[in-house]
């Protein structure tokens, strides 16, 4: 098998992969946390589970921005961006149509990747997967989670930490004395302390309930049986609710009892095998995940009815420029505009975000003021018009916008968990013609966060 090792541009960021097998069905596999194309290959754990994935499919190995050999990119990237990277890689390999197969951490861009470019997956499949712990919440509002995660981030890469962890999560493994000094490897070739700290705080953080709805391919949940005593080592518990969540998905205890490794399950790649075989390949979605974005004038009318029409006119034209330069760069989809406003979809809400601020910021100079509106939702595509609940909702969280103001849901803001960018609560609110109350957001200190990051993150 060929284990030539390559590298994926993706904004600006190199992304190592290979490709191994010549299948006639793609497999991506989203590693779970820390992840080293060489080092994988040099024990029997990894070469196992990666051979027999290559047995069945075209198996496309990465390491995640920031871990094993692939480069950071200065700050550590949302979600989308992380997803954006494997599709740079799926891009750089001509994968199409892709089996994905997430394990743990990595479940959460598999499903985003599924929900977001339905048309390109083929199947999902998802290891212990978690939708949202409300232990891990509680932990992190105690404050007891960032306690942890400072040991953590202390105590990386350390025999004594990796020890602590193999015992707890694969308890079959740290009664090895070899496997105890390779995972105390692994972690130290997988990624440095300061990755390995925003890696698990952004694990913590993520609510993935607003995304799973909107998965619409084939879905293998796949689980091993334990007994824990605490919900957030319940990995049963968590995969019903992922499962329960997906329209159609399938839910399969496999071999094994500890809490991660998925390479301990060797009938991993034949049950992904059989349920790709036995789907038949998903058309083209009439619905998909998106992030749309909103924005308007503040006060258009009366300074239209100040400047008088030509002048309102060229003012416009300038606008409507600034807007659009935006757009292209924090590659926004222009869906329509009316009069002095906007409606733009994105494949990832922190892209949007910084986007409506360098909108917000630009105008200034203009002599404008703009408000903003963010939401995440699934959308129903036809002609290649967006519409559904998600655009009216994003529309409505628009109007609730002050003038300079990017305004955001809860949906949104559980999804940047991890992208540097900070929120002032607005309340509850009634969105017209909008069942239930929301709570909003303001976006904090964009300009800070948000503008130095650059498109690509």
């Amino acid at each position: 098998m060929a284990l030539d090792i390559r590298y994926a541009r993706s904004g600006g960021v190199s992304i190592a992969y290979q490709v191994v097998g010549d299948g006639e069905v793609d497999l991506v596999y989203v590693p779970d946390y820390v992840s080293n194309l060489v080092y994988g290959w040099e024990t029997p754990y990894w070469r196992r589970f990666y051979e027999q994935l290559a047995e069945r499919f075209r198996l496309i190995l990465f390491d995640k921005r920031g871990t094993g050999l692939s480069d950071l990119g200065g700050h550590f990237p949302a979600l989308e961006t992380r997803m954006d990277d494997m599709r740079a890689v799926l891009d750089a390999v001509g994968s199409t149509s892709t089996v994905l197969l997430g394990s743990h951490d990595g479940c959460s861009m598999a499903a985003l990747y599924a929900a977001t470019y339905p048309e390109r997956t083929r199947a999902l499949a998802l290891f212990h997967p978690v939708a949202h712990d409300p232990t891990l919440e509680s932990a992190l509002e105690a404050g007891e989670a960032l306690e942890e995660l400072a040991v953590l981030r202390d105590q990386w890469g350390t025999q004594e930490f990796s020890d602590e962890l193999l015992e707890e999560g694969a308890p079959s493994l740290y009664a090895d004395p070899n496997a105890r000094e390779w995972f105390a490897n692994w972690l130290r070739v997988g990624a440095s302390p300061a990755v390995a700290y925003a890696l698990n705080r952004a694990w913590f953080e993520i609510d993935l309930r607003h995304v799973l709805p909107s998965v619409r391919v084939p879905t293998l949940v796949l689980y091993r049986q334990d007994a824990p005593l605490d919900l957030s080592r319940d990995a049963e518990g968590h995969a019903r609710d992922v499962a329960s969540q997906i329209r159609g998905a399938q839910l399969m205890r496999v071999s094994g009892s500890d809490r991660f490794a998925i390479f301990l399950s060797l009938d991993i790649p034949e049950e992904v095998e059989r349920f790709v075989a036995g789907e038949a390949i998903p058309e083209v979605p009439e619905s998909v995940l998106a992030t749309v974005l909103f924005t308007d004038i503040v006060g258009s009318s009366a300074i239209a009815a100040e400047l008088g029409d030509r002048s309102w006119r060229e003012l416009l034209e300038q606008h409507h420029a600034l807007v659009r330069r935006e757009l292209t760069r924090y590659r926004g989809e222009e869906k329509d505009t009316a009069g002095d406003g906007f409606f733009a979809t994105f494949d990832g809400p922190a892209r949007a975000i910084r986007c409506a601020d360098a909108i917000v910021a630009g105008v200034q100079a203009l002599g404008l003021e703009v408000r903003a509106g963010v939401h995440t939702g699934e959308c129903e595509v036809h002609e290649g018009k967006v519409a559904g609940l998600a655009v009216v909702i994003g529309a409505r969280v628009a109007a609730a916008a002050q003038g300079g103001e990017v305004l955001v849901s809860q949906t949104v803001k559980d999804l940047v968990a991890g992208a540097g960018l900070e929120f002032e609560e607005r309340g509850e609110h009634e969105l017209k013609g909008v069942p239930g109350s929301w709570r909003l957001y303001a976006v904090a200190d964009v300009a800070a966060h948000g503008r130095s990051a650059g498109a690509g993150s």
